[in-house]
């Protein structure tokens, strides 16, 4: 059996990714902030697939937390064959409007934790020559959209660069990049999401089994849905200065209300 750790595994994609994986045979380390449905969600998975499910209480906006995850990341005793970092949230507001605490530690979770946790993750897989990881971004990366879209954009750079590092090692990573999907995400944030059309929802099941297709077939970026595809296939097309109004008016019609 391979071991799989993920992180914000008890609610949304990182749920979903631990529903898949444990069904798929894969035992698990489940990292959260809240202990309680940790092993609540560890019991169940056990439970029902026959997996190991190791819980890890830590939270990634502190220094604390993610070393506490680095640790487990680099026990080679009980090596982890594939690292997901889905831990994220958003802050509701325009830049200017959200305090520079919550901004400062947006790029905490969104930015020093996946390095840090990557670099953990794949120092220990090289020395085996395999393993793999999936940093969760969004299609906001490919959009001027504020402090999340930036946060985003960086990983998916950050990803990509690494592996092209990391070629030839027998390590694969990738960008998971959705949109929309129904999860916690925007209730936790104090988002609206009444005016959003019902085309641009995910399902997150569906989302995480076409992700792990495509780090199968050793794809760097991930944009696991048609529509999607389709939408940043415009996105690519479209003047960079007319992409920016048309960003900001989405922003305030389908995001924090």
């Amino acid at each position: 059996m391979t071991t799989a750790l993920i992180t914000g595994s008890t609610a949304g994609i990182g749920a979903a990714f631990a529903r898949r994986l444990a069904a798929q045979g894969h035992n698990l380390v489940l990292v959260a902030r809240d202990t309680k449905r940790l092993g609540e969600q560890a019991t169940e998975l056990h439970d029902r697939h026959g997996i190991e499910a190791e819980v890890l209480t830590a939270d990634l906006s502190t220094d604390e937390g993610i070393a506490a995850v680095e640790q487990r990341l680099g026990d080679r005793t009980h090596p982890v064959d594939l690292l997901v970092n889905n831990a994220g949230f958003g802050n509701k507001g325009r830049y200017l409007e959200v305090s520079m605490a919550d901004e400062l530690t947006m790029l905490k979770v969104h930015i020093e934790a996946v390095l840090r946790l990557t670099s953990a993750a794949t120092e220990s897989m090289r020395s085996r020559g395999r393993g793999g990881v999936i940093n969760v971004a969004s299609v906001a990366a490919f959009l001027p959209r504020g402090t999340y879209g930036a946060s985003k954009a960086w990983v998916v750079q950050f990803t990509q660069g690494a592996a092209k590092d990391l070629a030839g090692s027998g390590l694969r990573l990738m960008a998971l990049c959705p949109g929309f999907v129904r999860t916690e995400f925007h209730e936790r944030a104090g988002m609206g999401t009444d005016n959003i059309p019902s085309w641009m929802w995910l399902d997150a099941d569906k989302l995480v089994a076409a992700a792990l297709d495509d780090l199968a077939r050793g794809k760097t970026v991930s944009i696991p849905d048609p529509r999607y595809k389709a939408l940043m296939g415009v996105v690519k097309l479209t003047p960079r200065g007319l992409l920016g109004g048309v960003s900001s008016r989405t922003g305030r019609k389908y995001g924090p209300q």
